[in-house]
């Protein structure tokens, strides 16, 4: 199988191959577990392989991170950042959040991931988690911040907020994630969040 290959992306770029079994898979993946401008995701027999455009990326994950952390340390919730590692599920899943958090202790099971989307794929993200069974998967793309909860039937549902943080409207960080300078965002979101 012949992969195409994305060494310094100057835009963001994104290959779908399907039919990819999971030993092939791990091959790719060992081949390129040193290119931190690869990102690969698998889902049942879909390989997706992403050069994002960090720039952008990395500017709205961060922000979003610090208004984020920046709520968690004023109301004083207990978190536990746990940054973008692997999770996967042998043979079926294998999806790099951009952000993740515990709340409350730092255990196994995630309680957020946080996905920052510039170009959409063909693989739902949400079923990268699923089998992890992490509460909520966080999306932003398009200027927009979606939010799915886990259900009792096991399946992610959209949901208005987060049950984390009830009293947190997405409208807020959406609005503060837009600011031209990082630290300004935050200094503008902290006053806001105390009233």
């Amino acid at each position: 199988m012949s992969i195409p290959l994305l060494d310094h992306p100057i835009q963001e770029k994104l290959v779908t191959v399907a039919d990819v079994s999971w030993e092939e898979f791990k091959g790719i993946e060992a081949q390129l577990k040193d290119n931190r401008n690869i990102r690969l995701s698998y889902l049942s027999g879909i390989l997706e392989i992403m050069s994002p455009i960090r720039e952008k990326h990395e500017y709205v994950k961060r922000t979003l991170s610090y208004l984020l952390e920046a709520y968690m340390r004023e109301l004083e919730i207990r978190f536990y950042g746990r940054g973008g590692f692997t999770l996967e599920e042998s043979g079926y899943a294998s999806g790099t959040p951009d952000e993740s958090y515990c709340i409350g202790s730092n255990k196994e099971t995630l309680d957020i991931v946080i996905e920052v989307v510039v170009t959409s794929g063909t693989i739902n993200r949400k079923e990268l988690y699923k089998p992890k069974k992490v509460p909520e998967v966080w999306f932003w793309k398009s200027d927009q911040i979606k939010i799915f909860g886990l259900n009792p039937g096991g399946e992610y549902e959209q949901v208005n907020r987060s049950s984390f943080f009830p009293n947190l409207d997405p409208a807020l960080l959406r609005q503060n994630i837009g600011h031209p300078d990082q630290y300004d965002a935050v200094a503008e979101f902290v006053p806001i969040i105390r009233k």
